[in-house]
C-alpha cells in the first residue's frame, strides 16, 4: 500500500511505541515495548473489535491512534496522511473516545449540558443557545431526556453517564468512535441497552468503531472483524465469523476456550497456556507466546514467524508459515 492510498479511515504502519525508565538508585534504566512493529488498517463503516488479554497492548494502541501518544517508530494515518502533520483539533472532528468508566470520565463538577457542548466550544461552533439545543437533541437521540440537561454526574446511573459520553462524543459529528471497554464497567442488563444503542448509532451515523474489549460475546455480537493483540503485538485478524468459528492462532484459541459456555460439563474455563504473561522487561526470543505455546516448536523460541495471509485474515505462527515462500509475501499491513 502506498501512502497515496485513503481507502482506511486509520491505519498503522509498522508502528511500535517504546516506554523508556531513568535510572534510579538500587534499579537499572530498562527499555518497555508496550506496541511491537504493529500494521494494521481500519476501513470505512467497519467494527474492528481488539481484543487480547490486559497488557497486551490495546489501550496503548488506542492512544496512539487518537494522537494521544506518539510512535518511536513507524506511521499514524487518518485518510492516508500522517497523523503527526494534522493538529489535535483536527484529529478530533475526525475521531473521538468513549472510555471505560463512565464515573471518571465526566467531571463531576459540570453540568451535563456543559460535558456534552464542550466539544462545540472547543471548536467554536455555534452559540451558547444552539450548543445548548444541539446538546439536548444528542440528549434524545441516545435515550435521555431534556430535563437531564442541568444534573450533575452524581445523579445519573452508570448507563446513563455512558449514555452522556456517547453523546459528547457524537456532538460534532465524527466518522471514527473508539470504543475502548464502553460496557465493562456496567450491569448486564444496561450493558445490552449501551449495546444496542451504539448499533443503531452506526447505522444512522454510518459510523466506524475500533472496539477494544475483554468480553468476546460483545465482540461477536458487534464486530465485523477481529484483531488479536498479545505481548504488544497483533497475532491474528480476520472476519468475526472465521475467527470465532476456526481460529488459527493458538493464542486465539486460548482466548475462545476461556469463555465461560452455558454446558456445565465443561466446568471452569482457563487460559489453557503454560506459565504466566511474560515480563515486558525481558521478553521472550522468537515467537513471544512460545514459552506458554502448547503448540510450540524449536523454531519458536529462536525466531519471530512472518506475518502470512490464512484464510480471509493473517496469522502470525510458525504453524503457518513454515512454507518460507509464502513467508515472503507478508503484507504491510493488516487490511
Amino acid at each position: 500500500m502506498t501512502s497515496g492510498d485513503n481507502d482506511h479511515v486509520l491505519e498503522l504502519r509498522s508502528v511500535t511505541l517504546r516506554f523508556e525508565s531513568h535510572r534510579r538508585v538500587f534499579k537499572e534504566p530498562h527499555s518497555i515495548t508496550a506496541v511491537n512493529d504493529v500494521s494494521l488498517a481500519l476501513r470505512p463503516g467497519e467494527v474492528l473489535g481488539l481484543v487480547g488479554e490486559s497488557g497486551s497492548g490495546k489501550s496503548t494502541l488506542a492512544k496512539l491512534l487518537l494522537g494521544l501518544l506518539k510512535p518511536t517508530s513507524g506511521q499514524v494515518l487518518v485518510d492516508g496522511r500522517p497523523l503527526e502533520n494534522a493538529s489535535f483539533r483536527a484529529i478530533s472532528r475526525k475521531i473521538q473516545p468513549v472510555f471505560q468508566d463512565p464515573y471518571s470520565s465526566l467531571n463531576p463538577r459540570k453540568r451535563i449540558v456543559d460535558i456534552v457542548s464542550l466539544p462545540l466550544r472547543a471548536h467554536q461552533i455555534g452559540d451558547r443557545d444552539s450548543q445548548r439545543e444541539a446538546a439536548a437533541t444528542m440528549l434524545e437521540r441516545v435515550g435521555l431526556p431534556k430535563r437531564m440537561l442541568d444534573s450533575f454526574p452524581n445523579q445519573l446511573s452508570g448507563g446513563q453517564r455512558q449514555r452522556v459520553a456517547i453523546a459528547r462524543a457524537l456532538i460534532i459529528r465524527p466518522s471514527v468512535l473508539i470504543l475502548d471497554e464502553p460496557t465493562s464497567a456496567l450491569d448486564v442488563s444496561v450493558q445490552s441497552q449501551i449495546l444496542n444503542l451504539l448499533v443503531d448509532l452506526r447505522r444512522e451515523y454510518g459510523l466506524t468503531y475500533l472496539m477494544i474489549s475483554h468480553n468476546l460475546a460483545v465482540v461477536e455480537l458487534l464486530a465485523t472483524r477481529v484483531a488479536v493483540m498479545y505481548f504488544g503485538r497483533i497475532v491474528e485478524v480476520a472476519p468475526v465469523q472465521q475467527l470465532f468459528r476456526e481460529p488459527r492462532h493458538p493464542y486465539t484459541e486460548a482466548l475462545l476456550a476461556s469463555v465461560l459456555t452455558p454446558n456445565v460439563d465443561l466446568g471452569i474455563p482457563g487460559m489453557r497456556l503454560r506459565s504466566e504473561f511474560p515480563d515486558p522487561r525481558n521478553p521472550p526470543m522468537g515467537c513471544s507466546l512460545h514459552p506458554r505455546c502448547p503448540a510450540r516448536r524449536e523454531i519458536c523460541s529462536q525466531q519471530r514467524p512472518s506475518l502470512v495471509p490464512e484464510g480471509n485474515g493473517f496469522v502470525e505462527c510458525h504453524l503457518y508459515d513454515a512454507d518460507r515462500n509464502r513467508a515472503s509475501h507478508t503484507p504491510t499491513s493488516c487490511n
